[in-house]
């Protein structure tokens, strides 16, 4: 599925975001991406799609090779690669049924796209997402009437409506409280499994990745500090990932968490 060789990335200023990544993500399986601000995290996720250029190495998706696409190839690439934003990066005054077909751009003529004529299969899908997620009563609502949590929803489904083969996943909850948190990470996980998707979760909350993947990966300084099941970070690894600090509490909370979730 997604294969990443010697993955570098030097930024101009000789600061070393990324130092020869070596991961295998196989379909259908979501993986959340810890680690400490500054540890590499978004420069990764934007390196597969190509937001930020690579400076050496590989990203093979499926066996191709998107580090070295030319700039058509990489266009019909990214329709295969569905991203989520934290900040959402919906059009504001657009409605909620405009955002999410947004994301069959890449599929459609631009004369279709600038006059909104989409193909009645994608608006029928765009519909078939909305209830999926919730939002149904919504798709006529203008984007700037949400809230945070529905807007991550419309960005789920927007993602969605491409037929990814991956998902990359940038902080999806660092702006929403804690239930909404929660409600947006199980939902992208039942979407992965419904679909066979493959997802990478850049995420702050180590507690909240613990709850609901199967496996995590924590970066520091750039480079792979742990790869494993959730319950592999113990104290002593998230200390290696992130410093000191008494990992105890978020343990504990963890498993706080798996009791509430059983006794829903």
């Amino acid at each position: 599925m997604l294969r990443l060789e010697g993955l570098t990335k030097t930024y101009k200023t000789g600061d070393q975001a990324l130092t020869d990544i070596d991961l295998e993500v196989p379909k259908g399986q979501v993986l959340a991406l810890i680690g400490p601000s500054g540890a590499g995290k978004s420069t990764m996720i934007r390196c597969i799609n190509r937001l930020v250029e690579p400076t050496a190495g590989k990203v093979l998706l499926d066996g191709v090779d998107i580090a070295h696409l030319s700039a058509g190839a990489l266009r019909r690439a990214r329709r295969e690669m569905g991203m989520i934003f934290q900040e959402y990066a919906l059009v504001e005054r657009l409605t909620v049924m405009e955002n999410v077909l947004s994301g069959r751009l890449g599929y459609v003529g631009f004369w279709r796209s600038f006059t909104r004529r989409y193909p009645q299969a994608d608006v029928d899908e765009a519909f078939r997402l909305l209830d999926r997620v919730g939002l149904l009563h919504m798709a006529d609502k203008r984007a700037d009437e949400l809230s945070g949590g529905q807007r991550q929803r419309v960005g789920i489904c927007r993602a969605l409506i491409q037929n990814p083969k991956l998902l990359l996943v940038d902080e999806p909850t660092a702006s929403l409280d804690p239930k909404t948190s929660r409600q947006i990470m199980r939902l992208i996980c039942e979407l992965c499994a419904e679909r066979g998707l493959a997802a990478i979760i850049n995420i702050h909350d180590v507690a909240l990745a613990q709850m609901f993947v199967a496996r995590v990966v924590g970066l520091r300084f750039g480079e792979i500090a742990f790869d494993g099941a959730p319950d592999g970070l113990t104290p002593d690894v998230l200390t290696q990932i992130y410093g000191e600090e008494d990992w105890e509490a978020t343990i504990e909370k963890v498993e706080d968490e798996d009791d509430i979730e059983a006794a829903e």
